[in-house]
């Protein structure tokens, strides 16, 4: 009995350890069969193990913890809240879908739980007993989707029950499953569409006219009690920012600042772009203004062109990576080389505790009064790192220069890869020439004097850390499209790319930067000082060089930008980058060069 306990806690455990590690939230707290519990931390409410011997309950258990881990670590409540449609039946059927597409988001990037989703899915349809079942929609809705999401086989059984569910499904859906599987990552886009058409497929709720009515009530309410608390957090939040000495913070970003510290994306739906708006850390100087931040955009670059045109795009970046092919190698072989022999493993052996040295058994047998021998792992310096390459994607870029850079993430990001190293490729431009809708705005002010950044900023995430190199392949080519690389603004990038990585988790975390130069907008400089970019840039960087323990480096191309940058290097030929990338970060992983960095 007491063995049939201990397996069960220590599944128990297992099961809670691997939940806080899928959800990315170590506060998490697991219950099993009791649904009362009541906490501070976020809490999963899973079945009771009823039989031991029963390896359905286990299975099953499994896949749901896998299931809510998910939700928690791909489902924004914000933007599920946003598209939910009215009526009881629509709005199980969108939350059935919202869930199909965080278990396949899951299934994707982690094989084991692909493995136990698929498993309980068939079967749970193995015993869906549909005649018993008036209404079958929300079974024949899962069973439709569920089936084109993961691309299950049909089960002969359901499909003659919900034959007429099913070509009803078919035309709503079907042309529009290959653009849903595109959006998977997009929850807003994904949510969007799925209400549309749960709203097509015409079905017939339960629910009266009576609760619309209340629905609608309590959504005005609700609208209300968040105006009200928006008004209180933004006079708390003026009061901080008379307060505030060191830094200035945008009026955008102080509304938030009662939030979570994690990021929380808006989804601007009219052009498929992610704004921030958030509270992130604020570098930029008392003197620096920004005239709105309404217009900017933080976006993926997958949402910034269509997927046949990143494949075009990409098989181009390819074609100029065969000609170094050899180059590549000698590079990228190089760097992996540092980097492995900083993650050698290494043991101190004839403890008298640790793990068990499996090597000195014989001995034992030979003679029993030989006592055990326990070895134990040494510690190694090397420490979970990130490197985030943060590209100047201006107009000067242009042609050899941005070719090379995009050549260069390519190679650091699958070679980084390789050696457990987390890797980021951000980019940054703005979305007009001369200004765009921010300029327009402040011409239609009058013109107020010494208005401040005067353009849309335009940031794009080519690679994020979380993201297998061989996902966001694609997206790296997008560097080469003609017409995106426009006017930079190296302050405000560097601010973004910073509040990004001071979220993540990582022991070291290192920032190198990829421009040609100083950052110019014709529409800023205009209406503003000659240096007002400039000192922006010299005052963040020098903020993260001397209060943050983020690493910075810069590489400037044909330009000294060691004005800037304390550790900076200039290369006067763009087909050096690729060796002094390698270069840098070799020294940046010597013993030696640690030492001075910190």
């Amino acid at each position: 009995m007491e063995k049939k306990e201990e397996l069960i806690e220590n599944f128990k455990t297992a099961v809670t350890s691997t939940a806080k590690t899928i959800s990315n939230n170590n506060n998490l707290e697991i219950s099993f069969g009791n649904t009362d519990v009541k906490s501070e931390k976020l809490i999963i409410n899973l079945p009771e193990i009823k039989d031991i011997n029963n390896k359905n309950d286990f299975l099953n258990i499994r896949a749901i913890a896998d299931s809510e881990s998910l939700k928690l670590r791909y489902s924004d409540k914000k933007i599920y809240d946003l598209f939910e449609p009215t009526g009881n039946t629509s709005k199980k059927l969108y939350k059935l879908a919202e869930k199909i597409r965080y278990e396949r988001l899951g299934s994707q990037e982690f094989n084991g739980i692909k493995k136990n989703i698929t498993n309980y899915y068939k079967k749970k349809t193995e015993h869906i007993n549909l005649k018993k079942n008036k209404d079958i929609t929300e079974e024949a809705f899962e069973y439709c989707l569920r089936q084109q999401v993961f691309d299950l086989k049909d089960n002969k059984n359901v499909e003659k029950e919900i034959k007429n569910f099913k070509k009803n499904f078919n035309t709503k859906f079907k042309t529009k499953i290959n653009f849903l599987m595109e959006n998977i990552n997009n929850q807003s886009k994904f949510n969007s569409i799925i209400a549309n058409l749960i709203k097509q497929l015409e079905i017939q709720d339960n629910s009266d006219s009576n609760r619309n009515q209340d629905d609608k009530k309590d959504e005005s309410d609700r609208k209300e009690n968040n105006q009200n608390e928006n008004k209180d957090k933004s006079e708390k939040n003026k009061e901080k920012q008379e307060m505030s000495i060191d830094t200035s913070i945008s009026d955008t970003e102080n509304q938030e600042s009662d939030e979570s510290e994690e990021e929380i994306e808006v989804q601007d739906y009219s052009n498929n772009t992610e704004k921030k708006r958030n509270n992130n850390v604020n570098l930029i100087d008392g003197k620096y203004k920004i005239y709105t931040d309404e217009f900017d955009e933080v976006i993926k670059a997958e949402n910034l062109e269509p997927e046949d045109e990143l494949n075009r795009l990409r098989q181009n970046l390819d074609q100029q990576l065969s000609q170094l092919k050899n180059f590549i190698s000698k590079l990228a072989n190089k760097l992996q080389r540092k980097l492995l022999a900083k993650q050698n493993r290494s043991w101190n052996f004839d403890l008298e505790e640790g793990l068990l040295d499996t090597s000195k058994l014989p001995r034992i047998i030979i003679d029993p009064y030989n006592s055990l021998s326990f070895k134990r792992e040494k510690d190694t310096e090397f420490k979970d790192t990130l490197v985030t390459i943060l590209i100047d994607n201006s107009g000067s870029m242009r042609g050899k220069p941005i070719s090379v850079a995009a050549i260069c993430a390519d190679i650091l990001s699958r070679t980084l890869e390789r050696c457990m190293v987390k890797v980021e490729i951000l980019g940054f431009t703005t979305k007009h020439w001369k200004g765009g809708s921010c300029r327009d705005k402040w011409l239609k002010n009058e013109k107020p004097f010494k208005p401040g950044r005067l353009n849309d900023l335009r940031h794009i995430i080519y690679k994020s850390a979380d993201t297998p190199w061989r996902q966001a392949k694609n997206n790296i080519g997008l560097m080469l499209k003609e017409g995106l690389l426009k006017e930079n603004i190296d302050g405000e990038a560097l601010n973004w790319a910073f509040n990004k990585m001071v979220k993540r988790k990582e022991d070291r975390k290192i920032l190198m930067v990829i421009s040609d130069g100083a950052p110019v907008d014709d529409s800023t400089l205009s209406t503003n000082s000659s240096d007002y970019l400039e000192t922006n840039l010299k005052n963040t960087v020098k903020w993260i060089e001397e209060k943050s323990n983020i690493e910075l480096l810069a590489i400037g191309i044909g330009h000294d930008v060691t004005r800037y940058y304390k550790r900076a290097v200039k290369i006067a030929d763009v087909q050096d980058l690729g060796d002094v990338m390698i270069n840098q970060l070799t020294e940046l992983f010597s013993d030696k060069k640690n030492k001075t960095l910190h």
